[in-house]
């Protein structure tokens, strides 16, 4: 059996559109005849498997293994992404979709919301938190995935989709008719006061709206007389690069340089520098970090720590400290490539190495062992202010706080989503709570009785309790007891609030205000946030 002729064209093709892609120009046709002859002994392979492997080969799902095999002899972020994952990858950073509006999940093969969105079409209808959706334009939505329901109740705006709601204390299921909207996607997660003078925002993307959503939640804190500000940068993995400038550029005075970015064809260098448009006032700043922080994230970190700007706390980051720019390819799939590398305003290059192979790679991001250790290899660095920061491993913090582990037993609690259902169980009988929600916070209590009534309920679930973890953990069970009935009475910002109170690692950060505020004095002349 020959290799078909369509099979042949399509891996020339797919390195033709690579040629393209990376703007080589009048290089194309030289190089290119130089890339046919490299491709010579895919073909040849190609050639032996459909003519003596076992079984008929799949050849799409060869074409799709050679250009993801290709690119990963590159690094581990230059990735070739199927036209099924592209779109919902890309929404993730565009910032919106089209639909009606409500984080949910599908637990016990039950869709069930977890909040609708703020301003959405299902918030306006007065859809909350634990409504169980069971059918969806008549037809039962039971044992549905996660794909399709987004394939059910996303759609062009405008257009109609009934869902029949069933809630917890009423009777009788009803029907709701819902028109599909245009739904953003928040990269502000929360944002609300931590005390009198102290703001506090969780940003949870770096998405095309997420300066604008960031100038919002400062200036909506600082009329509520934040006069210190604590940026949550936590499992934040990034995402576009000029929104990460955007948001350093809020905490700098105009004319520094934040980050600059050098590669191999000229295109790829360029310098990025704060402006005075919309600094804020110098009050004291902490960034707090951990393994999960990477790219974006540690962008806006390395920036606001060389120019000794901000006080880093937590653990070190990542170490993502590569540019990525987005091919699409003609089926619809498309190609991430690595074009540059990115450098702090010190010089710092942020990368960790990735000589050791993928698994290593992400393992060392995760190493607790290696957290408070700063990384040397990528050399040794200068604040402005003359403090030492170190390159060529994340960015490592200034107060190294380690994250508060909680036990596999009740992180079981929280995958499982049991934490959730019963706090909608709970507040569906309680709804006389749901008042003052300040007065809620200070005095609601979650005691011995209502400790009791959870953990009768996940023995009914099945869960086997061990007596010694849940004495240890009893403290956060109590808290995440608490954070889903508020969430269930209010919304998802009152969980946050409510999460925050037992979050250790951000409780000790607090501890170091006064340090960000020396940090401040010194350098930008604020006498503010005590």
């Amino acid at each position: 059996m020959k290799l078909r002729r369509k099979t042949a064209l399509v891996l020339v093709g797919v390195v033709l559109l690579g040629l393209v892609g990376s703007g080589l120009g009048s290089q194309l046709v030289n190089t290119t005849q130089s890339a046919i002859s490299r491709i010579k002994k895919i073909i040849e392979v190609f050639q032996i498997v459909e003519r003596y492997y076992v079984e008929e080969p799949d050849e799409d799902k060869m074409v799709k293994g050679a250009i993801s095999g290709m690119l990963e002899t590159l690094d581990p972020h230059s990735v070739y992404i199927p036209k099924k994952s592209l779109s919902k990858m890309t929404e993730q950073f565009e910032g919106y979709f089209y639909g009606i509006g409500i984080e949910y999940v599908v637990q016990n093969k039950i869709i069930t919301v977890v909040s609708p969105i703020v301003g959405g079409p299902a918030e306006r209808l007065g859809i909350r938190p634990g409504d169980q959706i069971i059918k969806i334009n008549g037809e039962s939505a039971y044992g549905l995935t996660e794909d399709e329901v987004m394939s059910k109740l996303r759609g062009p705006k405008g257009t109609r989709v009934t869902v029949t709601i069933r809630r917890p204390g009423v009777r009788e299921p009803f029907d709701v008719v819902i028109v599909r909207d245009k739904i953003p996607i928040y990269s502000v997660t929360a944002a609300f006061m931590l005390d009198d003078s102290t703001g506090y925002v969780y940003l949870g993307r770096f998405a095309r709206t997420t300066a604008e959503e960031l100038e919002a939640a400062l200036n909506k804190l600082e009329g509520k007389g934040a006069r210190r500000m604590l940026l949550d940068l936590r499992l934040n993995s990034g995402g576009y690069l000029d929104e990460a400038v955007a948001v350093a550029d809020k905490f700098l005075p105009g004319g520094k340089r934040i980050v600059y970015t050098r590669g191999r064809i000229p295109s790829a260098n360029e310098d990025f520098y704060s402006t005075d448009e919309a600094t804020h006032p110098m009050y004291p700043l902490i960034v707090l970090v951990d393994h999960g922080s990477a790219s974006a994230s540690e962008i806006v970190a390395g920036a606001l720590q060389d120019w000794d700007r901000a006080l880093i706390v937590g653990e070190r980051t990542f170490g993502k400290g590569l540019v990525q720019a987005q091919f699409r390819l003609r089926d619809g799939s498309a190609v991430r490539v690595t074009t540059a590398r990115y450098y702090t305003p010190s010089g710092r290059l942020i990368q960790r190495s990735y000589d050791k192979g993928l698994y290593e790679y992400y393992r060392e991001a995760y190493d607790d062992s290696l957290a408070a250790i700063p990384d040397t290899s990528g050399g040794v660095f200068l604040t402005a202010g003359g403090r030492k920061v170190y390159g060529g491993g994340g960015i490592s913090p200034d107060v190294y706080i380690p994250s508060g582990k909680m036990s596999r037993f009740t992180g079981d609690l929280v995958r499982r989503r049991l934490f959730f259902e019963f706090g909608s169980q709970w507040a569906a009988a309680h709804k006389d709570v749901g008042g003052d929600f300040q007065a809620f916070r200070r005095g609601f209590r979650v005691d011995d009785a209502l400790l009791a009534d959870f953990r009768a309920f996940i023995v009914k679930e099945g869960v086997k309790v061990p007596e010694d973890v849940w004495q240890k953990d009893r403290r956060l069970i109590a808290n995440f007891i608490k954070a889903e009935i508020a969430r269930h009475l209010w919304d998802s910002e009152k969980y946050y609030i409510i999460r925050t109170e037992a979050d250790t690692q951000l409780q000790k950060a607090l501890v170091y205000f006064p340090e960000a505020r020396q940090l401040a004095s010194a350098h930008y002349g604020t006498a503010s946030g005590n």
